[in-house]
């Protein structure tokens, strides 16, 4: 089944690509969830509008994604989040919330789809999250989890 994906898949595409996947992934997975939605012969429109709008939020250039990568690799970026006594956080961090944080910390202004979490951050202390810049730079935050 060829599909549109909406948003980026990690190991399948980018928005606006336009994929072949098995019939039950397109529908248990990518439509459920909107990262999808089946092609059709109007869909080269949607393609065209999808690609303009990740033109404009992208990083334009190497250097700059580069630069950027510099900049956040070299401090750690304070998230703050609630905690109880133990350490333990009422909820999880989200990708909202770091990019947030990265933003208040005088850092550029991150889009929350772009950040990876390897793993939910559930307790105060340091971690790390992922962050594609561009196709070709992929920036490791240091991340510093606090009660707050």
């Amino acid at each position: 089944m060829k599909v549109i994906l909406t948003h980026e898949v990690t190991g399948l595409g980018t928005a606006g690509d336009v994929v072949d996947v098995k019939d039950g992934y397109a529908r248990n997975f990518l439509f459920r969830r909107n990262l999808a939605t089946q092609w059709t012969k109007g869909g080269q429109k949607q393609v065209d509008a999808i690609a303009k709008g990740r033109e404009t939020r992208a990083v334009k250039t190497l250097e700059e994604a580069q630069s950027i990568k510099g900049n956040l690799e070299s401090s750690p970026v304070k998230v703050t989040a609630h905690a109880g006594s133990s350490g333990r956080l009422f909820g999880a961090v989200s990708t909202a919330d770091i990019a947030a944080a990265v933003k208040d910390g005088g850092g550029p202004e991150l889009d929350r789809r772009k950040i990876e979490v390897p793993t939910p951050i559930r307790s105060t202390g340091s971690h790390t999250a992922l962050v594609r810049l561009h196709p070709e730079v992929q920036a490791t935050v240091a991340l510093d989890v606090v009660a707050g």
